[in-house]
């Protein structure tokens, strides 16, 4: 079955794909000269492919319509809604209203209810500054399937496995979280970075080989982000990613209903495993359970795993005020490699940058309480791909499995944090870079 199921109640289901367009890796010309006229309102649009990419590009991701102009029909709530107090509102009132109802009748906790309104207020603020004429339908319709499926997890909590495959019926989870995310992105401010490579990718995957993604960590929105910047090039990728996934993003009510829609691997961060310190036992044994989960996929070949090795998001650093990438844990960036190494197939392993913190920026500081504050902003994305980094070649003068384990993992971050460079320099943000 398709990802791609037009049963999502998501009033304006976009069913044309952003237009993205090829820059030349040498110049800042496009590839096509009747596309000239277009870029001339996005000066530098290409930035250089590194030396060791002889065939990178820089491509932008084009103005993505959600709105009703390339929309599918307004979809009836009694399709797929859980509750008819959300589904069924026609007005901000009768959302906001809804909340208040049902904690009155004692089934929604207040916690959740206040936050539910915090964030219908933020996301509401945030798709206005798009300037698109049809933002307030977009959060009318977007929200009400949110607190639909926000709702329905509070009545009726989802277990996560420790492998969990996305949910796209009866209720198209995936879908649901694309759309919700897509007019919070600025796509003629959004960056794919060595696009070619995407399509190298694809097809190691379907000659049966795995590959892994090195990344940094930015937002919860980062899952969606890389799928929206890559439904057109490359939509296998966009569809059949695995995220490697804190346990804050399966336990979290609000965040729930966007992780269902996600392939995941579920563990428990090292930044919170002794948060509860009765739990840190179990937490380990969950983890082990997920790692042979991650080394039986493997083993099946053509799987993509993504993977954020400094087991949390990125911060802004608190003096200077700019973000890069955190520091990756060596000891589990090892350990990926060796899942790799012994999954008996071939493997590569790319590092990989996403530049998204302004959308969705994450607590200043790492928070051990479920229930975050989440702001929310319209605003440009990007991801960029380096070219794969060799083992053997990056710790051949090291002179012990220690010392290899660091110079891998420190080659692994220096190119995401040059890949994040170049991605600084072409989205707009309000923050300044490095």
């Amino acid at each position: 079955m398709s990802i791609f199921s037009p049963s999502s109640p998501t009033l304006f289901f976009s069913t044309a794909n952003p237009r993205v367009f090829s820059l030349s890796p040498s110049t800042s010309t496009p590839s096509s000269s009747r596309l000239r006229p277009i870029f001339r309102r996005f000066p530098c649009l290409a930035f250089s492919a590194p030396a060791n990419a002889a065939h990178g590009t820089a491509e932008t991701v084009h103005d993505n319509k959600w709105s009703s102009s390339s929309a599918s029909q307004p979809l009836s709530g009694s399709d797929h809604g859980y509750s008819r107090t959300f589904i069924d509102a026609r007005s901000e009132q009768d959302l906001l209203s809804g909340i208040q109802r049902e904690v009155e009748a004692g089934t929604l906790p207040k916690p959740v209810a206040q936050a539910m309104e915090e964030l219908y207020q933020n996301y509401k603020n945030a798709v206005l500054q798009s300037g698109d004429p049809h933002a307030e339908d977009v959060v009318l319709s977007n929200m009400r399937v949110a607190f639909d499926r926000m709702f329905l997890d509070v009545k009726e909590p989802f277990e996560f496995s420790p492998y969990h495959e996305a949910i796209l019926e009866p209720f198209n989870y995936y879908m649901f979280g694309q759309n919700y995310i897509r007019p919070l992105v600025n796509f003629r401010e959004s960056y794919v970075g060595n696009v070619s490579l995407f399509s190298v990718m694809e097809e190691q995957l379907k000659q049966g080989e795995n590959v892994v993604l090195i990344s940094n960590h930015q937002t919860e929105a980062d899952p969606a982000v890389i799928a929206l910047m890559l439904e057109t090039t490359n939509p296998h990728i966009s569809e059949n990613i695995i995220y490697v996934a804190g346990d804050r993003v399966i336990t979290d009510p609000l965040c729930k209903p966007f992780s269902m829609g996600r392939n995941l691997l579920c563990v428990y961060s090292k930044k919170h495993m002794n948060d509860v310190p009765e739990l840190a036992e179990m937490k380990k044994r969950s983890n082990t359970r997920s790692l042979k989960e991650m080394a039986l996929l493997l083993r099946g070949g053509s799987k993509i795993i993504w993977i954020a090795p400094s087991g949390g998001r990125d911060r802004p650093d608190p003096i200077t005020n700019q973000w890069f990438p955190a520091p990756f844990d060596a000891t589990s960036l090892d350990n990926m490699r060796r899942l790799v190494d012994h999954a008996g197939l071939v493997g590569h392993i790319y590092p990989l940058a996403i530049l998204c913190h302004d959308i969705m920026p994450p607590p200043l500081q790492v928070e051990k309480e479920i229930g975050e504050k989440r702001l929310i902003s319209f605003h440009g994305t990007g991801i960029s791909v380096a070219p794969e980094i060799n083992f053997q070649k990056a710790t051949a003068s090291c002179g012990s499995p220690e010392e290899a384990k660091e110079a891998y993992s420190q080659a692994m971050y220096d190119s995401v944090c040059e890949q994040y460079k170049s991605l600084g320099l072409k989205v707009k943000s309000r923050y300044s870079f490095v």
